[in-house]
């Protein structure tokens, strides 16, 4: 169990909550496991838990403290709120900001900004676990942090969505384009050329999808936790079906949660050639128990602690999402003048 934001996360599969008096108790086993004041909570969010009593529920709709309940693999299942809630207010200023060029630019940057300083962390990272490499590799390496830096600051100073997108788009070509020399085991099926998507065109591009593929879940169910319309976005443009808003919460969080995760399973050779497979289409996927690697990798990355560099606070990867969902909900309302993305040491 974790407190953050006046959000309690309930992480533990088989946890029952109750009410007992002013307090919601959170019981394993029969065993009390946490106690919290109502009035200190605006939110309860419960992975995989058992449930909650009917009198806890009905406490939490009176008292204004919305629950919500995910599956293990933190899917979005259910939102219990009372008749009054804040939530239309929240969405009515999440759609106004959306209609202004100049808003949507700043929320636009720092997003942006955000996930090319993640990325030259990743570039970063291998120049101090594989320093000792050839010194062409590590010139290579360094010329790309160099480029990341220069478009993180000039990211950090433009309001022009279009533009940003554009030097987004730089950034990508800067980092993926470095990215195969991150792969560290001497494995021809794992060589990397670009970025391909739909279809991804060889097993690290695959890979790669796969992850996207279970982030963008973890960010819309982190969403439509605090209320927000996942469609309605500001970096990526709305079109009908598409999460935009989950697909912009992503774009941070790509380099944390997927790419060094990626590059982890090869370089540990917990992948290998023969966990993916070629249709004839020329697609690349995965096979049955290479998608079980990943999916086991994946949640254990989601254990690990790090320290929130805004809130000063430790917190599990895997909680990152709906911390930064919260930190956006708080932008939209005005109580943060901008919106403080995660980054990455």
């Amino acid at each position: 169990m974790r407190r953050h934001l006046n959000t309690l996360y309930v992480t533990k599969p088989d946890a029952w909550l109750h009410k007992d008096g002013e307090n919601v108790v959170v019981k394993v086993d029969g065993e009390e496991q946490a106690r919290v004041p109502f009035h200190i909570l605006g939110s309860i969010v419960c992975f995989g838990s058992l449930g909650a009593t009917p009198a806890l529920i009905g406490h939490c709709a009176e008292r204004g403290v919305c629950v919500s309940f995910m599956n293990r693999n933190g899917r979005f299942l259910a939102r219990i709120e009372g008749p009054v809630s804040g939530n239309v207010l929240l969405r009515r200023g999440q759609y106004r900001l959306a209609d202004s060029p100049e808003q949507t630019g700043l929320l636009a940057s720092h997003i942006v900004t955000g996930k090319i300083l993640n990325q030259r962390t990743v570039v970063r990272r291998a120049l101090r676990d594989y320093g000792g490499s050839s010194a062409d590799w590590a010139a290579r390496l360094q010329a790309s942090e160099r480029r990341l830096s220069n478009a993180a600051r000039r990211s950090a100073k433009m309001r022009d969505a279009d533009a940003i997108r554009g030097i987004e788009g730089e950034a990508a070509r800067v980092y993926f384009g470095t990215f195969g020399d991150l792969v560290r085991i001497d494995e021809p099926a794992f060589n990397f050329h670009g970025r391909s998507r739909r279809p991804p065109l060889d097993p690290l591009n695959a890979l790669l999808s796969f992850l996207y593929a279970l982030l963008v879940h973890d960010c819309r169910s982190a969403l439509e936790t605090v209320g927000l319309d996942p469609a309605v976005g500001y970096l990526h443009r709305e079109r009908p079906g598409r999460p935009s808003l989950a697909l912009d919460l992503m774009e941070e969080l790509r380099p944390v949660l997927a790419d060094r995760l990626a590059l982890s399973l090869i370089n540990r050779r917990q992948l290998a050639k023969r966990n993916f497979q070629t249709e004839v289409s020329g697609a690349v996927t995965m096979r049955e128990d290479g998608r079980k690697t990943v999916l086991v990798a994946y949640q254990n990355r989601k254990k690990d602690e790090v320290l929130h560099p805004f809130l000063r606070e430790k917190t599990t990867i895997g909680l990152i999402p709906f911390v930064q969902a919260n930190l956006m909900t708080r932008h939209l309302r005005s109580d943060l003048d901008a919106y403080p993305p995660f980054l990455w040491r």
